[in-house]
């Protein structure tokens, strides 16, 4: 069971930067990659067709005969991951909004969440913003258009920065101290978001807790590789080679799930 790889899926691109946080503090572990980009965006998806999509990438993951899934999407893991494992003996390990760090690190008693509209409107979501922002003031946007940009390599464009600006204007318009990103694709934006935000805004991502937590299961259930391995990545669509490869990865096979 050690040797087996981890399972890592999300809607496109945007679980990459999940990916490089479990490949920099598990650098022994081999992972398999699947971008849903056959089905991507999922914020505007119902969550029917979420859960169903979540389903089907898990059991082509369980016949490549994956140890643990980590689900590399805020959208999917607010609508689908109560499900999985429900139906799943394996361990999966889920992402939500950092919303707790964000409350007890802000000093303005004002934070920002950028999120895509599944993960906003979730049951998931609702409690653990309920949680743990009593007192605080969340100002939470979706971000329209966003995951598409990041889709087309265009994280770091002037149309991009030009919709984060409208975006962000409410936000902007308050004493936010920390921008909770609530979508795996927007870590992709931080560089865009820095020239946008003033410079005492935190931004906050949760890639690293999740490669904790993922690496927290692996040795509760005994499951740490110790021999090296390697990631190897998948399309549901045929992939754009180069917008990948401005990712970091050169090859990408297509599948159909």
């Amino acid at each position: 069971m050690r040797s087996k790889p981890i399972g890592v899926f999300d809607s496109g691109v945007g679980g990459l930067s999940v990916l490089n946080a479990l490949k920099e503090m598990l650098p022994d572990e081999g992972f398999i990659y699947v971008a849903d980009q056959a089905y991507t965006p999922y914020g505007e998806k119902s969550k029917e067709t979420i859960t169903a999509r979540a389903v089907a990438i898990t059991n082509w993951l369980v016949a490549q005969d994956c140890k643990l899934i980590v689900v590399a999407c805020n959208t999917a893991t607010t609508n689908a991951i109560a499900h999985l494992r429900a139906h799943f003996s394996m361990p999966f390990v889920g992402i939500e909004p950092a919303i707790k760090p964000a409350a007890l690190g802000s000093h303005t008693g004002v934070i920002g969440v950028l999120a895509t509209a599944g993960t906003l409107t979730s049951t998931l979501f609702q409690t653990t913003s309920q949680d743990y922002t009593q007192g605080l003031e969340v100002i939470s946007q979706v971000g329209y258009g966003l995951v598409a940009l990041v889709e087309k390599g265009k994280e770091a464009s002037e149309a991009t920065e030009k919709q984060l600006r409208e975006i962000l204007s409410p936000m902007l318009e308050k004493p936010i101290d920390h921008l909770v990103l609530g979508c795996t694709h927007y870590p992709f934006l931080t560089h865009t978001l820095k020239k946008i935000l003033p410079k005492h805004v935190t931004i906050v991502d949760c890639s690293t807790a999740v490669a904790k937590q993922t690496h927290r299961l692996l040795d509760l259930h005994n499951l740490r590789n110790s021999s090296g391995g390697t990631a190897t990545y998948y399309s549901t669509t045929s992939p754009k080679f180069d917008v990948w490869k401005s990712f970091g990865v050169e090859q990408v096979s297509q599948v159909e799930i």
